[in-house]
């Protein structure tokens, strides 16, 4: 039967530009007693089927490739089965309807599709009982998109696939693939190029230099984690203490010399923070990306796991055995901006599709990245339905958004005139604040009790506040003044410090003005900068005694905490992420002094909740003095429902045996932490007794102690 359209689309599958290539391929009508099967196979010279159980032959209908069968009426899609150029015999991908709906179709241009990451993507499905694959990828100016892979010996003129209108989304199920297929888009253009791309939305991709993308089954996995979960939920009003140790999983730890898989990471990394005390690990970027040295802040792949380390299923174990032995998982997310690299988002269907045409915003000035169009609902969807793949399909805790500062602002980086106002003329970026109210709102209403943490550098007003009262609605912010200023006055030769005493007590001015997390983070030890011990002052011992002031310092201080790993024992040298932390300083005593004061602050910051239930309300904060400048010593309560705590910290190498502070309706002290212990390698200036003693009738007393030299000394008042 003459079909008038039919070289009109046979000519569109020869040159690629064809939009439905299920008009003309597949099962069809062809007279009232038979169907006709179309096979499409440039370069084949014979082709073979099975039909109702017999192996056929299709006869070649034009030289470029087209070859038909003819069947009986009766005959099915279930009914026959094809052979690919791997010799995988399947069900015909050209038999079966879209697997992406109108539905789909319809929640993905509103921008609110929250479950996009079950169906764009490579995804193993059934299909009217038929398992198999199903593909589909946002490309809305491509010509045509096929799909290039294993089974196809990635001819990109095999298999082409179709386009679901308006949506801009491509598709095609393959029947009969499974786990571990590799694959791509070939992609051409309107301008006629042609290039490969790695699936946006795959679960996992080969390992680096390597960049196809691979079929992973995120569903298997048998969580044992409820109890955790379920707590998480309950409690997620409930003040708590959270102490976290940031983890580059890359050099945490190796085996020899190389990588280890998530779960032997996650045996050892579990048993460390129970027996260290931390709360919670912060993972730098583990999706997948290009290039070691970036850390993982140049993310090629958003929602898949990278492969240095294993398998989708190997991380589900990680998060799973942690959340067993009681430790959170925190992942740096990167929405900020994506690489250049050409496989990955950059230009993906020939024009600037995830990130804005004009390079004024579409282009990072500082790390030469291209910046997402958070105003275009398709781009802002497809990162918010990242954030609760994480979440939720993977079990993780909560995200640190990275360079948060860099969205808000247009400006950011940039120089005068390189720039894009906003409606209102000014350098506010509404669409990235828009984005994120949209983010937080909908990642808290999907996921009670997870936890959303801004890495935000300037002073945004309500970063933290609900957004029903015009915040941007993030759970905390991670405090970079107070990490400015501490790290700069620790810097200083302790002769000078009284000219900066400034420095320690500006932040309490606005220390509650939003829910903050003081970190002592990866970015202060890189790129020059030195790790915290190489930044003390002073000779051997002083700098010692300055790092153990420092990390205890911050742990007293209001907000949750953060500490990147080997802070925790002294490493001198800058963080190298090809080298692992240098466990075997812990030789020294000097460098596990470090390590067990770490050990012993952090469990009695745990169970101490004077030192965390308030950490967000100024009713958890008074100071005592502030005033000594002349001796660089602070004294100040920390305050919760069960007591409180008289934290006082001395700032120079001086020894003081007789120090007097006065306290208002307190009738003991306890010494219960001094970091100038000999155990952690101080000189043993201990409080055995406090002597308190009353001033006048106002119930004042005077607290008389041993000012120990270069220290921290916590008390429990009653």
């Amino acid at each position: 039967m003459f079909n008038p359209h039919f070289y009109d689309n046979l000519l569109k599958l020869i040159h690629h530009e064809h939009h439905d290539p299920h008009t003309i391929l597949g099962l069809h009508q062809y007279t009232g007693q038979h169907k006709v099967i179309r096979l499409w196979r440039p370069g084949a010279q014979e082709v073979f089927l099975e039909v109702f159980g017999e192996i056929v032959q299709a006869t070649k209908v034009h030289e470029a490739g087209l070859f038909e069968r003819l069947v009986p009426n009766d005959l099915m899609p279930h009914n026959y089965r094809v052979y690919h150029q791997s010799s995988l015999l399947a069900h015909d991908p050209y038999a079966f309807l879209p697997t992406f709906g109108e539905i789909d179709q319809y929640l993905f241009a509103k921008g609110v599709h929250y479950q996009l990451y079950r169906v764009l993507g490579g995804r193993l499905t059934t299909e009217n009982g038929i398992s198999g694959v199903k593909f589909s990828v946002w490309a809305p100016a491509a010509k045509s998109v096929a799909l290039v892979a294993d089974f196809n010996h990635w001819d990109n003129r095999i298999n082409p696939m179709r386009s679901l209108g308006k949506s801009g989304v491509w598709e095609i199920f393959v029947p009969g693939l499974h786990e571990g297929e590799k694959y791509r888009f070939s992609i051409t253009t309107q301008t006629g190029e042609t290039f490969l791309k790695s699936d946006p939305t795959a679960y996992w991709s080969e390992l680096r230099p390597a960049t196809a993308s691979v079929i992973a089954n995120v569903d298997r996995f048998q969580w044992t984690d409820q109890e955790w979960m379920t707590t998480r939920i309950q409690q997620k009003d409930t003040p708590k203490p959270i102490n976290v140790y940031e983890v580059h999983l890359g050099s945490w730890k190796k085996k020899d010399g190389k990588f280890q898989n998530y779960r032997e990471l996650a045996v050892e990394l579990a048993s460390y923070c129970q027996h260290m005390g931390f709360t919670h690990v912060e993972l730098l970027p583990i999706q997948e990306h290009p290039l070691d040295e970036s850390w993982g802040y140049q993310v090629s792949g958003f929602y898949a796991v990278t492969s240095r380390f294993g398998t989708p299923e190997d991380f589900q174990w990680f998060v799973n055995h942690l959340h067993q032995n009681k430790i959170g998982v925190i992942l740096d997310w990167v929405p900020g901006h994506f690489p250049t690299d050409k496989f990955s988002l950059g230009r993906f269907d020939g024009t600037s599709l995830y990130e804005h045409e004009d390079p004024r915003q579409g282009m990072h000035p500082h790390w030469g990245t291209y910046i997402f169009n958070f105003g275009r609902h398709e781009v802002a969807n497809f990162l918010i339905a990242n954030a609760l793949f994480w979440l939720e399909q993977m079990h993780v805790d909560g995200l640190r958004v990275d360079a948060v500062a860099s969205m808000l602002y247009l400006d950011y980086g940039r120089e005068e005139g390189s720039w894009v106002p906003n409606r209102y003329g000014s350098k506010e970026n509404l669409e990235a604040i828009e984005f994120f109210k949209h983010l937080n709102s909908i990642t808290h209403k999907h996921v009670p009790g997870c936890l959303m943490i801004a890495e935000e550098s300037t002073s945004f007003a309500g970063m933290t506040h609900p957004v029903d009262k015009g915040g941007l609605g993030f759970d905390m912010k991670w405090n970079m003044g107070w990490m400015n200023d501490t790290l700069r006055y620790f810097s200083k030769d302790m002769l000078f410090r009284s000219h900066h005493q400034n420095e320690l007590t500006f932040g309490l001015l606005y220390a509650f003005s939003e829910r903050f997390m003081l970190v002592l983070s990866h970015d202060e030890i890189v790129h020059g900068k030195k790790h915290l011990i190489s930044k003390m002052p002073g000779d051997m011992w002083q700098k010692f005694a300055n790092l153990r002031l420092l990390l205890t310092y911050m742990m007293c201080q209001p907000g949750k905490k953060l500490l990147f790993m080997g802070g925790e024992i002294g490493q001198w040298n800058e963080w190298n992420c090809k080298s692992e932390v240098e466990w075997s300083l812990l030789n020294f005593p000097t460098h596990r002094g470090i390590q067990e004061m770490m050990k012993e602050l952090n469990h009695l910051y745990l169970k101490s909740s004077c030192l965390w239930e308030r950490d967000f309300d100024y009713t958890g904060f008074e100071w005592v003095d502030f005033s000594d400048v002349n001796n660089c010593v602070i004294s100040y309560l920390r305050k919760s429902h069960d007591g409180q705590f008289l934290c006082v910290h001395n700032f120079t190498p001086t020894f003081h045996s007789d120090y007097k502070l006065y306290l208002n309706h307190i009738s003991s002290a306890e010494e219960i932490f001094n970091s100038d212990a000999e155990k952690y390698g101080g000189s043993g200036k201990l409080n055995h007794s406090v002597p308190v003693s009353s001033v006048d009738h106002y119930q004042t007393k005077q607290v008389t102690i041993q000012l120990a030299p270069l220290a921290t000394m916590i008390f429990r008042l009653t």
